[in-house]
């Protein structure tokens, strides 16, 4: 083989820059299966994603014509000095977009469009005059022939009375296109307006704001027009005529001429000013708002309720005679993905020898879009289930086990955790999918934090030592194997057991008998009579495989009912028993914080306030007339005027990807040239915001108020963060961290905390961090709930809590409750067999 050959065994990267990639060279084996480990926010997403992916799409879609390269969007070109030998490259990224209201389980992963077919050749249909007629070959075959003037394409003849009808295709039982239930259009709901959300406080006035709906964007100025038309708007709502009320509900939506009075006294007089009635202001919102947060406000004056007509099937209650396996395709629809065999089973037993060999080839396909959707452990999900009520791991399994059915070859996928959500049971599953990939011909390159999935791997690539700009490096390379034996590595010892798993104890605050929640809930979703108790003081693991029903017990109903408890609201109809002391609930997740570039480290906490005042009390910015807002890069008076305070600017080039550069007038500063002007304790502005936390902390000594924020972002792990730094850009870990800054300095003796899959984005080092800071939690005094599938983290719980014993119809038990350690003893379920497993791993079984 000759040194050619060799070198296209691998995708060789030299110059890596991307992010904090410090000029990295690495060879990434072509057609196996290859892991990047590393600490979170160490560089792994910034080789897999910034270089691996965005150079292998890129270079495929140069090969595209102009015209269509200007209709996709394209990655740009990344900061590498040279990447060989790099196939085409597919990426399921960490966090797929949420699905519109019309994706289902079934649209989504295309099997919705198998059975669609399979209805509409095998079904048994009724004629309009009631008859059924049994499936055969000849009415299968008016689908498909030719058509003409007077053809009679898809039309079949009733044996029974003679009728000619026209036969349902496939595309007649799509509830997004011809099938769709009239009432609710294929949405499954009908939203109706909730006309006692209209009008407050009915003892309030029109000027003291009594319209909820004028309180939308736009619309304040409402009660002004309303007086124009003869309304009363300084008396109570209540003592208005019935004509005053009909305008304010029900007036003209219609241009005024106004008169609108400033509060220093000025009138401003309009010609044409367009009057929205109190229902008019909701509807008109509803056709504008754009963003969710909007949205969302303008769906309180709502109330959703299940489509009457189709009953929430979204399809034309029409399409329910059409029989297959003597169901109807909405009954189909709500079979999990793990019972539709039977289904199978029982359709092709009813019918005719003759419809054997299309059903075989119909049925096939069924099969095999539904096997790695099995083996990826969705068996629990039905096909009707919301695309937009799925978690982050199940929506990922859809589109890795849509990628695997096109058995594409010469492929490079690229995943980013794909493990999210996994049960360890099935993580083994995603292994044996990954195993198929290799075997069609493709390379996978994974990034991951699982053990499980690293010591699977057949190449492993670790990138540290630590976080920003502490990593960027690659620290370690080879088999699983090896690195168990490298001292570079920070994973070898996850792998072989020698690491150092359990925190150290926080002893509870308070007297934990004293503080437990018992609630139970009634027939929600899968959960039936479950009661449970929830040890205050104390960190609760929540565990179980997806679709349990941990998210139903914890997030949909216990938060509610302690939300409503404190607010003397019924509780949700779920909820029969509520005992607790709690007051206040903070749900953490590991989502980026915010979509804007202008936010950083220190807006999000009160260090740029802080400073902003700092600098504005100097003596040579009160000389030149400079207040608080010529210190933010984000008001007119502060910022760079060329690229208005982002530091950047972006160059449209065509066909080619935008080009983002930093911006040459400020050099990225994000400040006009007179603000770093000024100086404190020699120091600018722009030179504290690119100071690290550790860095600024002996800076800032003798200013309480700020060196009292760095000493918390440090405690949490976050001290190599730079002060300037995007909060959108920080992993999940980072951005989890940063969230529950404001809740250390505190006691939190009714509060509970929960942490719906805190581990994800987390290197098992960083598992330990995170555990440091819930501890600090609780020795405020706090009640903690982790909903989790980690094991570290489930054997650093004080107590647990399993449901099972898998997902959907077959999750929603009480499996066991208790402190771990002792659970592991009478292992009643997968969870505790895999939590029994990890104890003896790392030698830590037996002890207390």
């Amino acid at each position: 083989m000759t040194t050619s050959d060799k070198q296209r065994e691998h995708i060789s990267v030299r110059g890596g820059n991307v992010h904090n990639l410090k000029n990295i060279d690495v060879d990434i084996p072509l057609n196996q299966f290859v892991a990047i480990s590393g600490p979170s926010g160490s560089g792994k997403s910034s080789l897999a994603m910034g270089i691996l992916y965005a150079e292998g799409s890129r270079r495929y879609l140069e090969a595209l014509s102009t015209y269509t390269r200007r209709r996709i969007g394209q990655s740009k070109r990344s900061q590498v000095q040279e990447v060989r030998h790099i196939p085409s490259a597919i990426a399921l990224r960490q966090r797929p977009g949420v699905p519109s209201e019309r994706s289902t389980v079934g649209s989504m992963s295309e099997l919705f469009n198998v059975v669609r077919l399979i209805f509409s050749r095998l079904g048994s249909m009724v004629c309009p005059n009631g008859h059924r007629i049994a499936p055969s070959l000849k009415v299968a075959q008016a689908m498909d022939l030719p058509g003409g003037a007077d053809s009679k394409m898809g039309y079949v003849t009733c044996p029974e009375c003679g009728v000619e009808f026209m036969a349902r295709s496939a595309e007649d039982f799509a509830f997004n296109s011809g099938g769709a239930c009239p009432e609710c259009h294929g949405t499954g709901t009908v939203q109706t307006l909730d006309e006692d959300k209209l009008i407050g406080d009915p003892s309030l006035s029109l000027s003291e704001g009594v319209v909820a709906s004028w309180h939308l964007p736009g619309r304040n100025f409402m009660p002004t027009v309303a007086e124009t038309l003869g309304v009363r708007i300084d008396v109570p709502y209540k003592d208005l005529t019935d004509r005053e009320k009909d305008i304010v509900l029900n007036g003209d939506k219609k241009q005024y001429p106004v008169d609108f009075r400033t509060s220093t006294g000025r009138v401003f007089h309009t010609d044409k000013t367009l009057y929205e009635n109190a229902h008019e202001a909701v509807y008109d919102s509803l056709k504008t708002v754009k963003s969710d947060r909007a949205i969302k406000k303008v769906n309180e004056f709502f109330h959703f309720a299940v489509c009457p007509t189709c009953h929430g099937t979204r399809l034309n209650p029409e399409l329910l005679t059409q029989l297959v396996g003597g169901k109807n395709i909405a009954e189909v629809s709500d079979l999990t993905l793990g019972s539709l065999s039977e289904w199978q089973a029982a359709a092709q037993a009813e019918l005719p020898a003759e419809m054997k060999a299309m059903a075989d080839v119909l049925f096939k396909n069924l099969t095999d879009t539904l096997r790695p959707l099995l083996e990826l452990g969705l068996d629990y999900l039905t096909l009707s289930r919301n695309g937009n009520t799925l978690s982050t791991g199940e929506l990922q399994r859809l589109q890795l086990a849509k990628t695997i059915r096109t058995e594409t070859t010469g492929v490079l996928y690229v995943l980013d955790e794909p493990s999210i959500g996994l049960h360890p049971d099935n993580v083994e599953g995603l292994i044996r999918i990954f195993r198929e990939l290799i075997a069609q011909g493709n390379s996978l390159v994974v990034v991951d934090h699982e053990v499980d999935i690293i010591s699977a791997a057949d190449w492993v690539i670790e990138i540290g030592p630590g976080s920003g700009d502490a990593g960027g490096q690659i620290i370690a390379e080879g088999t699983p194997n090896d690195l168990v034996g490298n001292p570079q590595s920070l994973i070898g010892p996850y792998i072989s057991g020698q690491a150092k798993i359990m925190h150290d104890k926080v002893p509870a605050s308070q007297k934990a008998s004293d503080l437990t929640t018992h609630f139970e809930v009634q027939d929600y979703f899968n959960l039936h009579d479950v009661a449970v108790t929830i040890p205050g003081n104390e960190i609760t693991a929540v565990t179980g495989f997806s679709g349990a029903g941990k998210t139903s017990l914890i997030l949909d109903s216990l938060v509610p009912a302690i939300q409503a408890a404190n607010a003397k609201a019924a509780l949700p109809k779920q909820v029969t028993t509520l005992k607790t002391h709690l007051k206040d609930v903070v749900s953490v997740d590991a989502k980026p914080i915010g979509k804007n570039a202008r936010s950083t480290i220190a807006t999000y906490t009160t260090i740029m306030d802080n400073l902003r005042r700092l600098f504005a009390d100097l003596p040579e910015a009160k000389a030149k007339k400079f207040g608080i807002a010529h210190f933010s890069y984000n008001n007119k008076q502060g910022a760079c005027e060329q690229c208005g305070g982002l530091g950047t600017i972006t160059l449209d080039i065509q066909y080619l990807p935008d080009m983002e550069e930093v911006c040459p007038y400020c050099h990225g500063a994000r400040y006009k040239d007179e603000i770093p002007q000024i100086r404190w304790h020699g120091y600018n502005i722009v030179d504290l915001l690119n100071l690290s936390v550790r860095e600024a902390l002996p800076v800032f000594e003798t200013v309480p108020k700020i060196e009292k924020q760095l000493q918390l972002l440090d405690e949490m792990g976050l001290g190599y963060l730079h002060l300037g730094e995007s909060t959108p850009s920080l992993s999940g870990g980072e951005a989890q961290r940063l969230k529950l800054m404001s809740h250390l300095n505190k006691r939190q003796g009714k509060t509970l905390f929960i942490f719906d899959e805190p581990s994800v984005g987390l290197h098992p080092q960083d598992v330990q961090t995170l555990l440091g800071v819930i501890n600090s939690l609780k020795a405020k005094g706090a009640t903690i709930i982790i909903i989790t599938h980690d094991l570290d983290l489930m054997a650093n719980a004080d107590y647990l809590i399993d449901l099972g014993p898998k997902g959907g119809q077959a999750g929603g038990r009480l499996m066991a409750s208790g402190e771990p350690q002792q659970l592991i003893k009478t292992t009643k379920s997968l969870t505790l067999d895999y939590l029994k497993a990890h104890f003896e791993k790392f030698h830590l079984a037996g002890r207390s």
